[in-house]
């Protein structure tokens, strides 16, 4: 694996594949426009049909963007969250059903509050509801997954989800900043990514119950690639050693045995990577990393779109910490062989990216609370 500068490189997590086809000649210079304002830590969003949008405010807010920019009041029936002041929980993901234009269902993703008797603690849980047809209201309610064990502590809930093309839903689990080896035992979904029907129950062919993958840390990004199939994320390291990582079926990611970053109390250097550093052969190489600092990489997605052609293909990540930005990874296969950090003078925290029906991106930023429109 190449040599690494700070928030930059890669690695190669499978076969690179041929080479990609030149890309097209690009258009005009890529432009960026505020199209959303108003909103309170914005953490996750998602289109509907009619291309309007829903957006999550970790506070405990949903709220919908109509496709003019114009934000509502927030709906009602959303579940009780657990926030305050510096916590990394809240209100966080929703995605729609695959199936919404028929049933209207969509999905949240949280930091649930101890709910007594046999559910104490604090917890990632997932909630699925009906989306009235005002846009107004959630109804039906229900809790369809609880992260388990559960703990009073307020940081890495991951909490991202994505839909694989079976109909079937990913949820990313963090540690919960648990330093046992947790995240590398299948008794629990502590640092491990689970896969569940919509009713929350195991669709079967996982590797363990409802555990597809584990060894992670606090994965905050997810995205499903176009082509294969398979779930990308995003995951924050210690110090150092964020991570792009290609999520298979069984794959052991190696937390809290080795990773590219090092312990908060030491300078970052290729001497003090935990366990070494290199995952393999014992645990799933990422794709791509970042070292020495952490960038805090969160949201992803593929761009499939026709409005940016030589973008097509590409991967878009939103990074929080050093040198904020949008970065854009150039892929042959599984391979990263470019990086471009996009927007960098904005200075913002970019929580989520997505492709909007438009083809337009849609970069949600919680620093000013806006949803930025890149466009040309």
């Amino acid at each position: 694996m190449a040599a690494l500068s700070a928030c930059g490189g890669g690695g190669d997590a499978g076969s690179s594949g041929p080479p990609p086809p030149p890309p097209p000649p690009p258009g005009p210079p890529p432009q960026i426009r505020s199209f959303a304002t108003g909103l309170q830590q914005p953490w996750g969003l998602a289109f509907l049909p009619d291309g309007s949008a829903l957006v999550t405010e970790k506070p405990g807010r949903l709220r919908r963007v109509s496709p003019q920019g114009e934000l509502s009041a927030p709906l009602l029936g959303v579940p009780s969250v657990y926030y305050g002041a510096g916590t990394q929980g809240g209100l966080l993901d929703v995605v729609i059903d695959p199936n919404f234009s028929s049933n209207r269902r969509i999905y949240l993703s949280y930091a649930e509050p101890d709910q007594g008797g046999a559910v104490t603690g604090i917890g990632t849980a997932v909630a699925r509801a009906v989306l009235s047809e005002d846009h107004t209201q959630l109804s039906l309610v229900a809790v369809i997954y609880r992260q388990t064990p559960r703990f009073n502590g307020d940081g890495h809930f991951g909490s991202r989800l994505a839909f694989r093309a079976d109909g079937t839903l990913f949820v990313t689990l963090g540690d919960r900043q648990v330093q046992t080896d947790a995240p590398q035992r299948t008794d629990n979904h502590l640092g491990k990514v689970v896969r569940i029907d919509t009713n929350g129950g195991n669709p079967g062919n996982n590797f363990s119950g409802l555990t597809w993958s584990l060894g992670h840390r606090n994965p905050q990004g997810a995205a499903v690639h176009p082509g294969t199939g398979e779930l990308w994320i995003s995951e924050h390291g210690p110090l150092g050693g964020d991570e792009i990582n290609r999520v298979v079926q069984g794959g052991n990611y190696g937390w809290p045995l080795v990773s590219y970053g090092c312990d908060y109390d030491q300078t970052p250097d290729p001497s003090c990577r935990i366990g070494g550093g290199t995952h393999a052969p014992s645990f799933v190489e990422p794709v791509h990393y970042w070292v020495p600092i952490s960038c805090a990489p969160s949201g992803m997605c593929f761009y499939t779109g026709d409005r940016f052609p030589e973008w097509r293909g590409n991967l878009f990540v939103g990074t929080m910490a050093d040198q904020r930005s949008l970065r854009r990874l150039t892929l042959s296969g599984n391979t990263v062989t470019a990086e471009e950090q996009l927007f960098r003078s904005l200075d913002v925290r970019v929580r989520d990216i997505k492709q909007g029906p438009d083809g337009w991106l849609y970069m949600l930023e919680e620093t000013n609370g806006r949803i930025l429109r890149i466009e040309r």
